[in-house]
């Protein structure tokens, strides 16, 4: 198949201001490594709504793509891509899998060069690199399909990999979003108790609930949220999990686990904003870690929770509570924001 000339797209032009829905066009060739993916569905992840507000500062790669966990169609594979072939279905992920890291591609808009990753997911023609991509089975559900390119790999892997969590252990989990319900699950499979879930909007607590939490707490309506948890867990919080990058709630996390406690972030803090601790601790047993999507695997991990997923042992279908349409992608955000839409948002892509 030829390459198309265009591709409809979601781009980010200017800080702190809506994205751009345009159309954008394609390059001419595949250069080494890259693969031409049709995208039928995208994840909207806070990574992207911390990449709009400019939550890590200037952004100097302005204008570009968005979006890093999608469901799609290869259409076309550059030289030397030999883990994928045309006509497969697979997920697409930030996080490095097997295969060629190829050269980044070039779009452009309006005449004008739009810079993008090794993989971006706001577009429904992506060029994506081919570590950035893993085969999935035809019959995969291509609406959740997108939840294992960051949601559920991220979540489950900084629960096992990073947080550690043990048989029995006590855990917090702030934030209770895309991948604040995936941790929940995660928490639940290995066997935590009590798994406590925190957020400032009802409806994502109920979520919560539903995905395995013991104990939920809305943090604008408790006023002292670390009595609250104390009351719980009895003074022996085990591990704490901060999705906000909020710095308060970071230090809150620090003081209540325990002396061999984990304290893991996930959320990124805004650039201006600083963490201010006793380090003590550190000396004798408490451990705060940073995370970088879970330190998940997406070529072994994918498989594995695609198994489960198919046999039932792991339900997503209720991780997703709304699906609009790329036009809509603003509003979507929005929604996000202010907590009217719960679980994670898909985008569908279409031509």
């Amino acid at each position: 198949m030829k390459i198309p000339l265009y591709s409809k797209a979601a781009i980010l032009i200017k800080q702190k201001m809506p994205l751009t829905v345009g159309e954008i066009a394609l390059p001419k060739s595949l250069y080494y490594g890259q693969v031409l993916v049709k995208v039928h569905f995208s994840g909207i992840c806070g990574s992207q709504i911390g990449e709009i507000d400019g939550v890590k500062g200037e952004d100097k790669y302005l204008p570009h793509l968005l979006g890093h966990e999608g469901s799609g169609t290869v259409i076309k594979i550059g030289d030397g891509v030999k883990s994928v072939k045309e006509g497969d279905t697979v997920v697409l992920h930030w996080r490095r899998g097997e295969g060629i890291e190829s050269p980044t591609p070039f779009y452009s808009y309006k005449g004008s060069q739009v810079n993008a990753g090794w993989v971006t997911t706001f577009n429904n023609y992506s060029v994506v690199s081919e570590n950035r991509l893993t085969k999935l089975e035809s019959d995969f559900d291509l609406v959740t399909a997108p939840l294992l390119g960051c949601a559920l790999t991220t979540g489950f892997g900084v629960v096992q990999n990073d947080a550690n969590l043990k048989i029995g252990e006590s855990i917090v989990i702030f934030g209770s979003g895309g991948i604040g319900l995936s941790m929940i699950q995660a928490a639940k499979l290995r066997g935590a108790y009590p798994i406590i879930a925190i957020d400032q909007f009802d409806g994502r607590l109920a979520l919560a609930k539903e995905h395995g939490a013991d104990f939920i707490i809305n943090s604008s309506i408790i006023k002292d949220i670390k009595v609250t948890i104390l009351s719980i867990v009895k003074s022996n919080l085990d591990v704490f999990i901060d999705n906000t990058g909020v710095p308060e709630i970071m230090q809150l996390g620090y003081e209540l686990i325990n002396k061999s406690g984990r304290l893991v972030l996930v959320g990124v803090p805004r650039h201006d904003k600083k963490l201010t601790i006793h380090t003590l601790p550190l000396h004798f047993g408490k451990v705060i870690k940073g995370s970088e999507g879970g330190s998940s695997s997406p070529t072994i991990d994918i498989p594995k929770f695609s198994n489960l997923i198919k046999s039932s042992q792991l339900k997503i279908n209720k991780q997703v509570t709304k699906v609009c349409k790329l036009i809509d992608i603003n509003d979507a955000i929005s929604d996000m924001k202010t907590g009217h839409v719960n679980g994670r948002v898909i985008i569908e892509l279409e031509d």
